[in-house]
């Protein structure tokens, strides 16, 4: 299928051709109708990609910010693979659709195959020809109303939630600055509300348009019409809500806001412009500044628009969706046209010459259509692949093979950590082939094939499972899916390297174990890399074999996550500590020799801070210390083991030593040339599935370390120290 997008490093727009995404449960597969760009919101993520790179970094502050901690994490070189790897990316555009559904999910029932929905959200409601929409980001289309008109129901929503913050009541009088897309919509809104509308625009064609849709006077927002109009309409008072529609760098729309608003009136913030509040004016009316954030209650909350959990009417009156169902049903009847909005309707094929046009300016309008080829019949992917059976005696049918070269990778999953940690070491590496790429979006995959040289690129798993070339198969998914998906994989035969963690529960544990025992392959490796660090395993070696107890203590300075991040979603990925926990013991095992025999776990108030307590069977200790709250400059790993005279430390991958009472051994590197053993861990999972040798890690190693990590919770419950099954 096709997709409109962008390289956000070189600003290059495509039609690109990607894999179709796949109709997941919880959701719909939509064949789009019509799509409607944002001239406002779309037009300035095209322009800045237009930017330098110093003009970038100026226009995203906050980005450069989260760049700098990254460097002082991380090291230089990842941080750049990174970073350089998100921008030299092809992005989506779009995100208010009208479309035909073509295939339903799991779980779906308020919608059929054939029916017309509108779809909203900057990761579903592409411009592209077919999307998957989760439940609550989709709504049926009332009967009458036009494709092309259904289309603007996302932009609607954003104009309705903004007009909702401004708590607008019959018989006020409003001052809408900006005259734009979502202007116009305010306007017709208030309008139809029973609110007088004074409009505010540089733009005379605006105006004229605004004043056709039902405001009571506009006029460019220096001149004294727009002052005049504002003191006829409310006797001199100043208007009740002030609507900051408009973008852009000045400040004049917060400053006119306060000139022509009431006494306590309010202001409400729904484009993007500067905010330079002049104090005097803003305290002496003492005004209300409210921002409406996109679509309404129920946006940038993963659990209702992934999970499909919606917010109770009687406590949350209007969530987006609502709101998308309430904006097409005042289209519907009447209250609201659109249809003069329209300024221009393109063929799908011809996107880019349309964004092109828009961006140079031959092309003004209020608002542009997509319009997309006739609805085929067709199906939503590729045909199903059968994964080749299990014979009775436990072995599969489709062996590992060993000495094959080169030797074929899939990847399942191209998220930012495959994508800056994984695959450049694969990618440049002799003896292997990139054969295909799957993921649940169809423009990562397209992504990942076109950065990476991947052979093929598809949102079908099963292609993959039953691909005889395909020799392993790389897991790099969230965390939820992982046990999953190496069961699967395991049972088709094929070598699998999944990242931390291998399970999140003792029945997805128990799950991979019986895959093994099933399909008696054992062909795995967990992403646990801190053991493969060429200056860690230096130290090891220079520290020597032990012959006593040792006692090793791992500080962790973890950090905080910002708001939005999904490790934060622990109903579905699990704690924080499940999903990286395992990287720390796995390093203190890997250190001491042996695999732990009980677990006892302490937390601080909150659950912020982890105090993590191993025992061996020798009688050595390892203490992690798991914390959340530690400085952003402060070194994120050290590490230090004690064991018959002589010690180790380890200072965040930057700096080993030894120490033995007569000398000392230290080695340094540069922050930048920070190696956490990525590149040798893959350098050894390569040689085991090429030559058939053992893998790196025993599995008996990899499962210890995994339930040793799910003991964590176990103990904190109980408050004791967790035997480990299995333990001597």
């Amino acid at each position: 299928m096709k997709q409109v997008v962008q390289n956000y490093k070189s600003g290059e727009l495509a039609l690109l051709d990607v894999p179709v995404p796949g109709c997941k449960p919880g959701g719909v597969l939509v064949r789009s109708a019509y799509s409607l760009i944002s001239t406002g919101t779309e037009l300035m993520k095209v322009s800045e990609a237009g930017m330098s790179m110093v003009g970038k970094a100026r226009s995203r502050p906050d980005q450069v910010a989260k760049v700098v901690q990254s460097v002082a994490v991380n090291g230089v070189p990842a941080t750049y693979r990174k970073v350089m790897g998100k921008l030299d990316s092809y992005t989506p555009l779009g995100y208010s659709l009208c479309g035909v559904v073509e295939q339903v999910g799991a779980g779906i029932d308020d919608v059929k195959v054939g029916d017309l929905v509108a779809c909203a959200g900057n990761e579903h409601a592409l411009h592209a020809e077919l999307n998957w929409v989760p439940k609550n980001l989709y709504v049926p289309v009332p009967d009458g109303l036009a494709p092309r008109h259904a289309a603007f129901g996302t932009v609607g929503s954003i104009a309705l939630q903004g007009v909702r913050q401004g708590e607008s009541r019959l018989g006020e009088v409003a001052l809408v600055v900006g005259l734009g897309l979502i202007g116009q919509l305010v306007v017709q809104l208030l309008a139809a509300s029973g609110v007088r509308v004074v409009g505010a625009d540089p733009d005379p064609v605006r105006c004229e348009l605004a004043e056709r849709l039902g405001a009571a006077a506009c006029g460019d927002p220096g001149s004294a019409a727009v002052e005049s109009a504002v003191a006829e309409l409310t006797g001199g008072l100043g208007v009740d809500q002030v609507y900051l529609a408009a973008g852009g760098g000045s400040n004049q729309p917060v400053e006119l806001a306060a000139r022509l608003s009431r006494d306590r009136g309010r202001v409400v913030d729904i484009g993007k412009c500067r905010l330079d509040l002049p104090w005097n004016a803003y305290y002496e009316k003492e005004l209300d500044v409210r921002f409406s954030r996109s679509y309404g209650p129920g946006r940038y909350d993963p659990e209702y628009e992934l999970q499909g959990r919606d917010y109770p009417i009687g406590y949350v009156r209007w969530t987006e969706r609502r709101n998308l169902a309430c904006f097409l049903d005042l289209v519907a009847r009447g209250r609201v046209d659109v249809e003069p909005l329209v300024s221009h309707t393109a063929d799908f094929d011809d996107a880019v010459e349309t964004y092109r046009s828009l961006q140079d300016g031959s092309l003004k309008a209020v608002a542009v259509l997509f319009r997309y080829p006739g609805q085929e019949t067709a199906g939503a992917g590729a045909p199903a692949v059968t994964v080749p059976a299990v014979r009775r005696d436990g072995t599969a049918t489709a062996p590992v093979r060993a000495a094959r070269t080169p030797v074929r990778l899939a990847f399942v999953g191209a998220g930012n950590y495959a994508s800056s940690m994984l695959l450049p070491h694969l990618a440049r590496r002799d003896g292997v082939e990139l054969s295909t790429v799957v993921t649940t979006t169809a423009l990562s995959a397209a992504n990942a094939q076109r950065t990476f040289g991947f052979g093929r690129a598809t949102t079908d798993l099963d292609a993959v499972l039953g691909d005889s070339a395909v020799d392993a198969v790389f897991v790099v998914t969230r965390h939820s899916s992982h046990a999953e998906l190496t069961r699967k994989a395991l049972l088709a035969g094929k070598a699998v390297f999944v990242e931390k963690p291998l399970a999140l529960t003792g029945d997805e544990l128990a799950g991979v174990l019986a895959a093994v025992e099933e399909s008696g392959n054992d062909r795995l490796q967990v992403g646990f890399n801190r053991r493969f660090a060429p200056l860690l395993r230096e130290a090891r070696e220079r520290f020597g074999a032990r012959t006593g107890p040792g006692h090793l203590r791992y500080l962790v300075n973890a950090g905080r996550l910002d708001p939005g991040s999904w490790y934060l979603r622990q109903g579905t990925e699990g704690s924080r500590f499940a999903g990286e926990g395992g990287h720390f013991i796995d390093t203190a095992s890997w250190l001491l020799g042996a695999d732990p025999d009980s677990v006892y776990a302490i937390t601080t108030p909150g659950n912020e801070n982890l105090q993590v307590v191993l025992r061996y069977p020798d009688g050595s200790t390892a203490t992690i210390g798991y914390v959340t709250t530690g400085p952003a400059g402060f070194p994120k790993e050290t590490l230090d083991l004690v064991a018959d005279g002589r010690a180790l430390r380890l200072d965040d991958f930057v700096r080993a030593s030894v120490y033995d009472g007569r000398k000392r051994w230290v080695s340094s590197r540069l922050p930048k040339a920070r190696d956490k053993g990525q590149s040798a861990e893959l350098a050894a999972f390569v040689k085991a599935v090429r030559t058939g040798g053992p893998m790196p890690v025993p599995l008996e190693s990899l499962v210890a370390t995994t339930a040793a990590t799910l003991a964590v919770p176990a103990g904190l419950a109980a408050g004791v120290p967790v035997t480990l099954a299995g333990a001597r």
